[in-house]
């Protein structure tokens, strides 16, 4: 058996008996282990497999460039870094913006608008839609981060990601979303466009806010990849949306879908982009 084909049995194996990942792991700790990160191959593992949740929180400082390259200064940065959280947190409660009670995922709201020149007036105004996005990024964050520097950081980082190296970029997901769902289904879009409900699906719920499950490709340079997500999830639950024949009831449904198949989803629209984008290559 060769060297390869004795890899690709082990990793087959391990997926089996509940260990799925473990070469990649291996793979993955030697280039952390480089005195300067190769943030081409970082981006390049990211992109092909699941980053491990022990490491998750370095990878995206290290891409989102909360981090350097080099080891010896992530110490010294991180520090700075804390130390801007904390004066940032500090003017907020001066300025009775937040205290104590008030909830995370809002105080990390807060403390971007004033980093970024748009804190309102006053706490009670009403939130805007791009609030709301940060929020959602945010709660789904912190379920994944539990130092709150590292938290607000990485949020800050992966906002700003989406607002300016993917604005152009996302306007341009519906109409992808069409195209893959067209050769994956068609029958399947010609119901969405006999109910006209294509211009009507929840594409900010799926491209703004994004999906948890996908952000190690997100933050390694791929918005694409949430076109695939938007369009298994119309796969995932076809015959409930084939079955309703309004726009409303159709966009309804897919704005409350069942959190227990978000990982099912996630797995199957790797797949998916993959098979059309094929598979990054990656070399330790």
């Amino acid at each position: 058996m060769t060297e390869d084909s004795q890899r690709n049995f082990r990793s087959v194996y391990y997926e089996k008996v509940g260990f799925r990942g473990v070469e990649e792991k291996k793979s993955l700790e030697i280039l952390l282990k480089d005195d300067r990160l190769d943030i081409e191959k970082l981006c390049t593992f990211s992109q092909r497999f699941p980053l491990p949740s022990m490491y998750r929180a370095l990878v995206w400082k290290v891409l989102l460039g909360i981090l350097p390259p080099h080891h010896e200064s992530h110490a010294q940065v991180m520090m700075y870094r804390k130390e801007q959280y904390s004066d940032v947190l500090h003017a907020l409660k001066v300025i009775r913006f937040v205290s104590d009670a008030t909830p995370q995922v809002e105080v990390f709201l807060r403390m971007y608008q004033l980093e970024s020149g748009k804190l309102p007036r006053s706490p009670s105004f009403p939130l805007e839609p791009e609030d709301e996005v940060f929020l959602a990024i945010a709660k789904a964050m912190e379920e994944m981060v539990e130092d709150s520097v590292d938290c607000y950081w990485i949020i800050r980082c992966f906002v700003n990601q989406l607002n300016s190296k993917y604005r152009d970029s996302l306007p341009q997901l519906p109409k992808a979303f069409e195209q893959y769902l067209n050769l994956e289904d068609s029958r399947l879009l010609s119901h969405l466009k006999t109910c006209s409900a294509v211009s009507k699906l929840p594409y900010d719920l799926w491209f703004k806010r994004c999906f948890a499950g996908v952000w190690d490709k997100v933050v390694s340079g791929s918005c694409k990849i949430l076109v695939f997500v938007a369009v298994e999830i119309l796969l995932t639950f076809k015959i409930k949306v084939m079955a309703l024949n309004s726009a409303e009831k159709i966009t309804k449904f897919l704005e409350n879908i069942p959190q227990d198949s978000s990982d099912a989803i996630v797995s199957k629209a790797i797949d998916l982009w993959h098979k059309h984008c094929g598979t990054p290559v990656h070399s330790a």
